[in-house]
């Protein structure tokens, strides 16, 4: 039997969802309301970026008045840390104007005198060197590997030994074979900071001699108790901080900053570790005063 309620509920429901979808339509199609949407939104998004950049600024006006105290504060930190020491700047391959300025400007702050500065040639020109140390059984330096590191132990007892008989010593005579620059008076200095890059093209046997001189320098410098310091900048590439350490040398990775600079200062003063920010470093600065 045909049920006319059914009929006409069924018909209803379908007019009902028709007119439902009218006025979506319209709403969707309607310009304003898009627009409004769209204002909102944009101002919403104006409202956090106005609202972040007020925590930039405020964010960097913090940063620059800590940058400011910890300027001011670094020489008082250091004051008179070294004071009247002689020190020495020794480059293992080529010197750097930039590196050197740091140096000068931290030993300065702490009351230090950087009285010698020398750059060691790579590769090692063995054969001149020979010929320098004529008379001396180092003058078969270029055909005995093995007396290489016994050449560098000398050199670095030499360089921070100083005293009256310092220019007949054989660091004095093979200086121009063995240094690409030098600058300053060989005496004896209370601390010596070391700066290293990675050989490059030499070949295997420019590497191994390299190699051996550098770990007889140090050797011969720690032999007479003078504290070596390697050094490098924030952005120094390769590391050399790895080096270091396997040299039982203290190091700093960020010597164009102040924390760097100090780090250098009290390192030369006696405190022991990698300073500095990269991940090698055991601390930003050494934990007590020396």
């Amino acid at each position: 039997m045909f049920d006319y309620r059914y009929h006409a509920l069924s018909l209803a429901a379908v007019l009902l969802a028709l007119a439902v979808g009218i006025v979506i339509g319209v709403a969707i199609g309607d310009s304003n309301l898009v627009s409004s949407a769209k204002n909102g939104i944009v101002a919403n998004l104006n409202s956090e970026v106005s609202g972040a950049r007020r925590q930039a600024g405020q964010l960097q006006d913090r940063l620059a008045d800590e940058e400011a105290f910890a300027n001011e504060l670094y020489p008082l930190a250091v004051h008179d840390l070294l004071s009247g020491r002689p020190i020495g700047l020794v480059f293992l391959g080529a010197s750097s104007d930039h590196v050197d300025g740091l140096v000068r400007t931290a030993l300065k702050q702490a009351g230090g005198n950087l009285t010698v500065v020398a750059a060691v040639r790579e590769p090692l020109n063995l054969t001149a060197i020979a010929h320098q140390a004529a008379g001396t059984h180092y003058a078969a330096l270029a055909g005995s590997p093995a007396l290489i590191e016994r050449f560098g132990e000398l050199v670095g007892r030499q360089l921070v030994s100083g005293g009256q008989a310092v220019d007949r010593e054989l660091l004095s005579r093979v200086r121009g074979g063995l240094m690409s620059a030098f600058d300053g008076q060989l005496e004896r200095l209370e601390g010596l900071v070391v700066v290293r890059a990675d050989p490059s093209g030499m070949t295997p046997e420019q590497n191994a001699a390299s190699a051996a001189f550098q770990t007889g320098l140090l050797n011969g410098v720690a032999a007479v108790g003078v504290p070596a310091v390697g050094v490098e900048l924030s952005g120094s590439e390769p590391s050399q901080i790895a080096w270091y350490k396997s040299k039982d040398i203290s190091s700093v990775d960020n010597l164009d900053v102040p924390a760097g600079q100090a780090a250098l200062a009290y390192a030369l003063a006696g405190a022991h570790g990698a300073f500095g920010v990269k991940p090698t470093a055991d601390s930003l600065l050494p934990s007590a005063v020396p």
